[in-house]
C-alpha cells in the first residue's frame, strides 16, 4: 500500500485509474487461466538452471520466486515501486519551493497527476511481458504478465510452450544479474533518484523550460531518440543519462544473448519465434511509434541490438568468465562510449 498523504501524486488513484482504463487482455476460460499461469510459472522454474549455467551467474537459494501477475496486478505493483522511487525525489523538489500549495490544491494536483501516471501505466501494462521489479525500500521479484504472454504467441502465431519458456530464458536473466550482483539493485535505484533530482526543474526556471519543450517538442518524436528527456536535460545531465542508458544496453543486451544461447538447446522452435518477434518490433502502427518515440521506449529497443553486440563482441575477446568482470563493481560498467566499441571496455578492465 502507497502513502500518499506526503506526495504530489496518488498513487492511489493511479492504480484505479490504471486498472480501469487497461484492456483486459486476451479472452481465456478460468480454467485456461489457470492453465496458463501454471505453465508459465514452471516454464520461469525450468529456465533457472540453464541461464545459470550459460551465464556463470547463480541467483541466491532466498531470491524470490518469479511471480505470474494480471495487468491490474502488474498496475499496483508498479506504482508502488514509482512511488518509492520518485516520492524522494519529490519531497527535495518540494522542498526548493519557498511558498508550500495549499492542502485543497496538493490534493487537486494529486489526482490530475495520479490520473497521469495511471494512463502511463496502463499503456506500459498492455506491453510488457516480464519485467524485473526492482521495488526500492520494498522485495524485488521478477513479474511476468500472463495476459500479454498468451496475447504475443497468439499474435505470432508460435507454439505456446516454447514461447513461454523463451520470455522466461530473458527475464530470468534478469532475476539473476540483480540477485547474483548483490551491489547492482542499490546502484541503479540510487543513480536514477540523483538523475531524476537533477533533473527537476526549479520553479523559477520551469516557464524557460515549457517554452523550449513548446519549440523543440517535434525532436522528441524523432526516430532514435531518448524521448522527452532529451530536450529538458543539460549537457551533463545528458552525460549521465548516457551512463544509464550504457547499463540499461548491458542488461537487455546480455539477457537477450543468455536468451539466445540457451534457446537451441530447450526451445525447438526458437529460431522461428526470434525471427518472428523481431519482425513484430517493427510493426506497430503510426501512433504507436510516436508514443514510443515521446517516452523514450524506441531507445529501449536500441539498448537491445546494442547491448548484445557489446556482449558478443566481449565474450568473443575474453570469454564468459572474462565477460563477467562486468560485474565486479560499478566501475566496470561499460561507458557509454566503450557500449559502440566493446574493445575500448576490454582495454580498459582487462588491460
Amino acid at each position: 500500500m502507497t502513502d500518499t498523504s506526503q506526495s504530489p501524486v496518488d498513487w492511489e488513484f493511479a492504480k484505479q485509474t490504471g486498472a480501469r482504463i487497461v484492456p483486459a487482455g486476451p479472452k481465456v476460460s478460468p480454467d485456461e487461466a489457470a492453465g496458463v499461469v501454471a505453465s508459465i510459472r514452471a516454464a520461469a522454474a525450468r529456465a533457472q538452471q540453464p541461464v545459470a549455467e550459460t551465464a556463470r551467474l547463480q541467483a541466491p537459494g532466498e531470491a524470490p520466486a518469479p511471480l505470474v501477475v494480471d495487468r491490474p496486478t502488474w498496475i499496483s505493483l508498479n506504482a508502488d515501486s514509482m512511488s518509492a522511487m520518485v516520492d524522494p525525489v519529490f519531497a527535495k523538489i518540494v522542498g526548493r519551493r519557498k511558498q508550500q500549495p495549499s492542502p485543497a490544491v496538493a490534493a487537486v494536483g494529486g489526482k490530475v497527476t495520479g490520473g497521469e501516471a495511471g494512463a502511463l501505466l496502463a499503456f506500459m501494462a498492455s506491453k510488457v511481458l516480464g519485467q524485473y521489479d526492482l521495488a526500492p525500500g520494498g522485495t524485488p521479484r521478477l513479474l511476468l504478465v500472463a495476459p500479454n504472454v498468451v496475447h504475443v504467441e497468439r499474435e505470432l502465431g508460435v507454439d505456446p510452450d516454447d514461447f513461454r519458456l523463451w520470455v522466461c530464458m530473458h527475464e530470468e536473466t534478469h532475476r539473476v544479474q540483480f540477485t547474483a550482483v548483490p551491489w547492482l539493485r542499490d546502484h541503479m535505484v540510487d543513480r536514477a533518484r540523483a538523475l531524476a533530482t537533477e533533473m527537476a526543474p526549479d520553479p523559477e526556471k520551469l516557464q524557460d523550460i515549457v517554452s523550449r519543450l513548446s519549440k523543440q517538442l517535434p525532436e522528441a518524436f524523432r526516430s532514435g531518440g531518448t524521448g522527452i528527456t532529451e530536450l529538458i536535460a543539460t549537457p551533463e545531465q545528458r552525460e549521465r543519462l548516457a551512463q544509464m542508458t550504457a547499463v540499461m544496453s548491458l542488461l537487455e543486451g546480455h539477457a537477450d544473448v543468455v536468451m539466445d544461447e540457451v534457446g537451441p538447446q530447450v526451445i525447438p522452435s526458437v529460431a522461428q519465434i526470434r525471427a518472428r518477434f523481431n519482425e513484430r518490433r517493427k510493426g506497430v502502427g503510426a501512433f504507436d511509434r510516436l508514443l514510443r518515440r515521446l517516452l523514450g521506449l524506441e531507445a529501449k529497443m536500441r539498448q537491445y541490438r546494442d547491448g548484445a553486440v557489446f556482449v558478443r563482441s566481449v565474450v568473443d575477446q575474453v570469454g564468459v568468465d572474462g565477460f563477467n568482470q562486468v560485474w565486479t563493481s560499478p566501475e566496470t560498467l561499460p561507458l557509454p562510449r566503450e557500449i559502440e566499441d566493446p574493445s575500448t571496455w576490454v582495454a580498459r578492465v582487462h588491460g
